[in-house]
């Protein structure tokens, strides 16, 4: 089940219009600036966006010229299926400081970034595949952030930001998987219920 949404709204996701991806794009990003908790989060986590997902470099300048401490994720232990996780690098310049991992994505260079403890972090921008009205996340199926997310700290602000065609009714969840409790699409903040 989660295979076939997963490859569902990615093919929807490509298929976007190149012009329109990058018109809401800049639509999400500018709801994102404006959210109170954005503003006010000292160190924030987000990652580089890929592919067709949202480019979030944009977002990523915008948070380092207010002076907010940027924290990005590196893979480490990439041959290792049950031991590769991520690392959160601190990013002060995103030319500089990030280079492409083994996926293409890019990522912090550890010979300029340091590394720093997750429990730093005061707001998590969350990439993913699909998301609904009840804080489920469909990833891309690695796993990556369901075990970062326990070691941040429970105040830390969780927020997902994707386009509306990424907004499912439901996505299905298991014991292990993490919510967020914050959605941005590019028309703007999107209530969420407890249900």
């Amino acid at each position: 089940m989660k295979a076939a949404l997963r490859e569902r709204i990615l093919a929807a996701r490509a298929a976007q219009d190149p012009a329109l991806r990058t018109a809401n794009g800049a639509r999400i990003v500018e709801h994102l600036l404006r959210l109170p908790c954005v503003r006010t989060a000292g160190t924030l986590c987000a990652y580089v966006g890929f592919e067709s997902e949202l480019d979030t470099v944009p977002f990523l300048a915008a948070v380092l010229a207010r002076g907010t401490r940027l924290l990005l994720p590196r893979v480490v232990d990439v041959e290792s299926h049950a031991r590769r996780h991520l690392v959160l690098h601190e990013v002060r310049d995103i030319d500089r400081d990030t280079r492409p991992g083994r996926w293409g994505i890019r990522e912090p260079d550890p010979a300029r970034c340091p590394a720093i403890d997750p429990t730093e972090v005061d707001l998590v921008l969350l990439p993913g595949v699909a998301f609904d009205r009840r804080g489920g996340r469909l990833g891309h199926g690695a796993g990556f952030y369901d075990r970062l997310l326990p070691g941040l700290r429970p105040d830390c602000v969780r927020v997902a930001a994707a386009f509306s065609l990424q907004v499912v009714p439901e996505v299905p969840v298991e014991p292990h998987d993490q919510r967020f409790q914050r959605l941005v699409t590019e028309d703007g903040e999107v209530m969420l219920t407890n249900g």
